[in-house]
């Protein structure tokens, strides 16, 4: 008889969680009913129905253009990576998460089928401006820099934090100058990497060896990376890293660096925006909203009204 050490144990459940996130990321390029599914990683993602309930709206579905009036659907990219945001269920095929929920929920007050493509989270907004979606889902942080090309319809408020291993000498980040010297994972084509890129001066102006920044297409790698002691600490959003580390044995979560709005994303200048918004804010009167947040163990991400591109909080 062996037994396993707590390290052993972790790397175990890294590598599970890594199984499933590697499936769910290159769910564009294979089959999900190959047998490589995220079953066992996605026992614990909760399937209560917070949506099937929500009527249409006449006065919100009366802000859509006619013509998506006339054809009754829209055209939405979901990136699809880790709970709580989106992920699939054990069958391979089932999609779960918050933006799930939070699309359907807005179809259902417009009136509207909202029609879903799984698309590569670094694809989603360029795609948005060629024409080829209505809007996006990929918990897309609202920045001053995006604003200048995408318009957004915020839901909810998520943000920066840190997670690193227990027995890592970090306890808070408050200032990237800590991570001098270190080795950052964080995912590729995120608000995340571009303030690690745009802040990488700091290190040299205090005389201090610069970070080392690891990008990653694939939350499982990325958790690996951790684990396995390639990387110091992860830069990832505030809710997922804290539904990631709830899974994980031996890796803490660290605290928030910033908060930012998250929003449905659209074409810049798109029509949608107005009908969206006060969708979004009848699921707030209703109490679809709440039980949305409660749903996923979100609550504290509650935003007190919907907006159409806000500037960026500071």
């Amino acid at each position: 008889m062996t037994t396993s050490t707590p390290r052993a144990t972790a790397l175990r459940a890294a590598a599970l969680l890594a199984t499933a996130a590697l499936a769910l990321t290159a769910c564009g390029s294979g089959d999900p009913s190959d047998g490589t599914g995220p079953a066992a990683a996605t026992a614990r993602i909760p399937t209560t129905d917070v949506v099937s309930g929500v009527t249409k709206d006449p006065a919100a579905a009366k802000l859509l253009p006619a013509g998506v009036r006339a054809r009754g659907s829209l055209s939405l990219a979901s990136s699809v990576g880790s709970p709580p945001s989106a992920t699939y269920l054990p069958d391979g095929r089932t999609l779960a998460g918050q933006d799930i929920d939070f699309a359907d929920a807005v179809g259902r007050v417009l009136g509207v089928r909202i029609k879903r493509e799984v698309a590569g989270f670094e694809a989603i907004l360029p795609a948005l401006g060629s024409g080829k979606y209505d809007l996006g889902t990929g918990n897309f942080g609202v920045t001053d820099e995006r604003r200048r090309t995408i318009d957004f319809v915020t839901y909810v408020n998520d943000g920066q934090g840190f997670a690193a291993r227990e027995d890592s000498p970090l306890r808070k980040v408050t200032s990237l100058r800590q991570l001098c010297g270190l080795t950052v994972a964080t995912g590729a084509g995120t608000t995340f990497e571009t303030t690690l890129e745009e802040n990488a001066h700091l290190c040299k102006e205090a005389g201090k060896q610069p970070y080392d920044v690891r990008t990653y297409a694939e939350q499982g790698a990325l958790w690996i990376s951790l684990q396995q002691g390639r990387s110091d600490v992860v830069m990832s959003t505030i809710n997922g890293l804290r539904y990631a580390v709830r899974q994980q044995p031996g890796l803490r979560f660290l605290n928030e660096f910033k908060r930012l709005d998250v929003g449905f994303a659209f074409k810049k200048g798109t029509p949608l925006a107005p009908a969206v918004r006060a969708a979004v804010n009848r699921l707030k009167k209703d109490g679809t909203y709440a039980r949305i947040l409660k749903k996923w163990g979100t609550g504290p991400s509650a935003i007190a009204t919907s907006r159409i591109s806000p500037p960026e909080v500071k």
